[in-house]
């Protein structure tokens, strides 16, 4: 089949020759005014050759019948050769490809940057060859609309194989990089190597791209990759596992995949070795690392200088680092000067451009698809130097996506997902919590690094929970007839005091909604405070504290009343408590936060989401959870804001959290598995949209369905005024009925109740009508009850309870007094206490299933037995034989003291060395020989050989004994 552009008209005859044997009509060409087309050159030949040489005695007469260029977009139903006109054409010359004709008599040699046209091969004419400098690099195979392009592969590899060309692709393939599309999708395959699969993308490459596929040898860099020794300073062993794993999953040619680490555990420095290996090996040369914050790029641009990629050189000098222009907020007064990256970078990428950009993922997709496209998106504001730009696909071969849980919504989801498409690159999806709409994209998790092995192997810590019980956040507010309330104007603020005329109940998802009892919570935050004092007591710290509050909202702004209500209980001013949130309120909230992370002061910080994620609080020890969730993947961003070890505070142990719904948040989320199944909030549909789908039979009962909960809720949220502005179209304007009897009247009245229902200004009014003036509550007199209970988390996940929590340390120790040395020693050979037991059962304990720490029994018997800071010796001798005595380590040191200067006579020498022995046992409760070598406070003094000699050889003796004494 052949065709031509030419004018639009009535259909033209073209006579070519006055003896006519042969009639040939060609209906639906496709008109350009301009220009005679390609196809039309190509006709012409064959008809003149068919003319001149051929044995067919007689002329050809060809009918041409315009195609006009104002018709519609192509129907499902249009042929092939229609779509490759209409729309492959334009799509290889947009990528830079000159659409030609094929002739037989033109050498291949001639070819460069050419899209050849039913190119001859051994087996068959392909619709495409791609040419670059008399070689053919590409092979397209068209079909039209209504055909699926994925499957017809394989006619393209049967050209592939038509195509003698040495050395290009494999085996018997001549042509190394395939395609198919049907103008709308394309599918590629490059068949270099036996594992690449195909895959969709989102245009065609460039002659460049082409070029730069070929050059690299793909065996050769993944050989490099592989046999370079992964021994990057500060590597954990579990980071070097995740790059095993990735590296493992290039080498197999997969080309999305999602590694998921728990919060804390170092994904970006991670990710930083992998991409410096990838880069070094020539696996990759241009990396994108994507980030959906302008704050998480900045920590991403420093963790890329700071990392020692070789000898005494940092990562930025060996490769280069660009970032997008940042604000001054984002980076504030610190030295920190990122190179801007050109714009040519990502227009004309280059064989040799060998870099890491940095961006935010919505300014990735303005410079994609423009600033309408991030409209809404992301929460981060747009740069004004942001806009669209002309970036093939080929730009970068590597994308890192960080935080890529993120996108709540589909909406979001379906933008992040459509810049991530447009590049034709290896796409690597970090995250700490995985859910179903990312492992859906990215395919595999190749690495998973769970929180719970996180706080075995070491690095992160675990959390104790504190249960805060307020009968107004479980049960809500009830508001009795003739109470005074305030009243406040969510618009403007204004308050005044009403009384309630009528006895009113607000359940517990109103409050901070519709209402909000101060009592409530001021006593809160007196429980926190209570426990905030007993940890300042115990560590000499006020631990640094994080409350999630409900909202910020203008005038009836929980945060607000959280910070306000802190400063007073806590008494210690204005700047120990602050607010951090995006609100405008809030001056350099960022810099807020780097006071949070690095001074003493603010100690307590109110916040809503804005430090859920990407935020790094080592020393962070209190959460406060005064905010309900719903959100695994909220949730537990919001818990990884404590897992970290300390920076400041190395004595760290765990945090804790409050969870003031009386512990309903964490059992909500105690089932939850790994990878949620909650996908993204889907996006509202307009009631216009709802109303159309009625109206086309789309899924109708459903959206007859969908269409009745809309006017409903536009029924309860509108104004007077709107129901007045109703009555022009409904009787009294009552939108309640209406939607009730809108299923029978639809059945009985189709078209006319759709009438209504199409009209414009009908339409126009249930989008825009005025709302009911919002009321927000104080309730004033509303005397809330709030309790806590602290619990114990085990490895497991099991809360305890201090009673539950000691019958199972009992249960424990009797289990093991055999097969644990230690609780051997103590129970049946106390004589042979020592230091190895000693630290031999803190490691047994603290490692058991219900985390038995030192801190946490100590804690648990306070409660229980109300006896303060007992030593762990009590506790297994209790456990074991509730008769014996809990003492705490001063009075076990001193009992023991006693009993051995009871037992013999020193001298005054030697009682000052049995009073520094004393002061040592007091944090240690065990002691040997070697302690007098390594303790300041005995090599002070001489040491070893002072003691021994002051001992006259008997100090091995008499700390035998010291030891036994300790351990009776």
């Amino acid at each position: 089949m052949y065709g031509a552009q030419i004018d639009e008209g009535i259909p033209q005859t073209v006579a070519v020759g006055p003896a006519v044997t042969m009639v040939v009509v060609l209906i639906g060409v496709l008109i350009n005014n301009n220009r005679i087309g390609d196809m039309h050159n190509t006709m012409n030949n064959r008809f003149a050759d068919m003319n001149t040489h051929s044995s067919f005695p007689g002329k050809a007469i060809l009918f041409l019948f315009p195609y006009q260029s104002d018709m519609p977009g192509a129907t499902p139903h249009d042929s092939e050769f229609l779509t490759r006109k209409r729309f492959i054409d334009g799509r290889l010359r947009a990528a830079g490809w000159r659409v030609v004709p094929f002739s037989p008599h033109q050498p291949l040699a001639q070819f460069n940057r050419c899209a050849v046209e039913e190119f001859e091969t051994a087996n068959g004419p392909a619709d495409y060859a791609l040419c670059l400098e008399g070689q053919i690099l590409g092979v397209v195979e068209a079909k039209k609309l209504s055909l699926g392009p994925q499957n017809v592969l394989s006619q393209a590899e049967r050209y592939s194989r038509g195509v003698t060309q040495p050395g290009l692709a494999r085996g018997d393939f001549g042509v190394p990089f395939l395609y198919s599309t049907n103008g709308e999708v394309i599918w590629h395959h490059d068949i270099r190597l036996e594992l690449n699969r195909s895959r969709p993308i989102a245009d065609f490459h460039t002659p460049e791209a082409l070029q730069d596929l070929r050059s690299r040898n793909i065996d050769q860099t993944i050989g490099v990759l592989l046999a370079t020794p992964n021994d990057a300073s500060r590597l954990r062993p579990y980071q070097r596992e995740a790059n095993e794993a990735i590296e493992k999953a290039i080498s197999a040619c997969k080309r999305q995949m999602l590694v998921a680490m728990a919060t804390g555990t170092g994904k970006t420095f991670t990710m930083v070795n992998q991409i410096y290996r990838l880069m070094k090996s020539g696996v990759a040369k241009r990396v994108l690392f994507l980030v959906d914050r302008r704050a998480l790029a900045v920590q991403a641009v420093r963790a890329f200088a700071s990392f020692d990629a070789e000898q005494g050189l940092k990562f930025d000098s060996v490769f280069e680092v660009y970032s997008q222009r940042f604000q001054k907020e984002d980076v504030q007064d610190e030295k920190f000067d990122p190179k801007v990256l050109p714009n040519t970078y990502l227009t004309n990428p280059k064989p040799g451009d060998t870099f890491v950009y940095v961006s935010t993922i919505q300014r990735m997709t303005i410079n994609l698809f423009g600033r309408d496209a991030i409209f809404g998106i992301g929460g981060e504001e747009i740069e004004d130097d942001a806009g669209k730009l002309e970036i093939p696909i080929h730009a970068f071969d590597l994308i890192v996506a960080d935080e890529c849980h993120r996108g709540y919504t589909s909406s979001e989801a379906a933008v992040w997902r459509k810049t991530l498409d447009h590049f034709d690159a290896i796409k690597i999806g970090l995250t700490a919590t995985p859910a179903a709409h990312t492992t859906s994209y990215f395919r595999e998790i190749v690495y998973r690094y769970e929180y719970e092995r996180a706080v075995r192997d070491g690095f992160l810590v675990d959390y104790d929970v504190v249960k805060v019980k307020s009968n107004v956040r479980m049960n809500g507010v009830f508001l009795h007839e003739g109470e005074e309330i305030g009243v406040v104007n969510p618009n403007t603020g204004a308050k005044k005091l009403d009384v309630i005329e009528d006895e009113r109940q607000f359940d517990s998802s109103r409050i901070e909604r519709e209402i909000t009892s101060p009592d409530s919570n001021r006593k809160t935050l007196e429980e926190l405070k209570r426990y905030s004092l007993e940890h300042e007591q115990r560590y000499d710290r006020f631990p640094k504290t994080l409350i999630f509050a409900a909202n910020d909202l203008p005038h009836t702004s929980h945060s607000d009343q959280l910070v306000d209500l802190a400063r007073e209980v806590f008494g210690r001013g204005n700047s120990f408590v602050q607010k951090i949130t995006g609100s405008q309120s809030v001056d350099r909230p960022l810099q807020r936060i780097r006071e949070f992370r690095n001074r003493p002061h603010p100690a307590i910080v109110v916040s809503v989401d804005m430090l859920t994620t990407g935020v790094d609080i080592p020393d962070l020890e209190f959460i406060v959870f005064l905010r309900p969730v719903k959100s695994r993947i909220l949730f537990e961003q919001m818990l990884g804001r404590g897992t970290r070890k300390g920076e400041k505070y190395p004595d760290k142990s765990h945090f804790v959290v409050f969870d003031c719904f009386d512990g309903t948040l964490l059992e909500y989320f105690k089932q939850s598995t790994a990878i949620t199944a909650e996908p993204p909030s889907p996006p509202t549909r307009t009631i216009t949209e709802i109303i159309e789908d009625v109206w086309r039979n789309r899924d109708k009962e459903y959206n007859i369905r969908c269409l009745v909960k809309r006017l409903q809720r536009i029924d309860k949220e509108m104004s007077g005024e709107a129901r007045e502005q109703f009555a022009a179209f409904l009787p009294d304007g009552d939108v309640a009925r209406f939607a009730a009897s809108l299923p029978q009247a639809l059945q009985t009245d189709f078209t006319g109740v759709m009438s209504l229902l199409r009209t414009s200004a009908f339409q126009h009014l249930l989008t825009d009508y005025k709302r009911k003036e919002r009321v927000f509550l104080v309730a004033h007199n509303t005397q809330d009850e709030v309790s806590s209970e602290w619990l114990v988390r085990g490895v497991d996940g099991k809360q305890y309870k201090p009673d539950d929590y000691l019958t199972a340390f009992s249960e424990f120790v009797r289990t093991h007094r055999n097969d644990i040395h230690a609780i051997g020693i103590l129970l049946n050979r106390p004589k042979d206490w020592n230091p190895d037991a000693l630290q031999e059962l803190r490691l047994k304990l603290s490692n058991a299933p219900q985390r038995f720490t030192l801190e946490n029994l100590q804690k648990a018997h306070e409660i229980h037995h109300k006896k303060a800071l007992v030593d762990i010796i009590s506790m297994v001798k209790h456990a074991a034989d509730e008769q014996q005595l809990l003492l705490n380590a001063h009075e076990r040191v001193a009992r023991a003291m006693e009993r051995i200067q009871q037992s013999r006579a020193f001298t005054p020498e030697q009682i000052e060395w049995l009073d520094r022995i004393h002061s040592h046992l007091q944090m240690n409760l065990s002691i040997d020989l070697e302690d007098f070598e390594l303790l300041p406070i005995f090599v002070q003094s001489g040491g070893k050989s002072k003691a021994l000699l002051v001992f006259k050889g008997q100090l091995p003796i008499i700390l035998q004994e010291i030891n036994g004494a300790l351990a009776a």
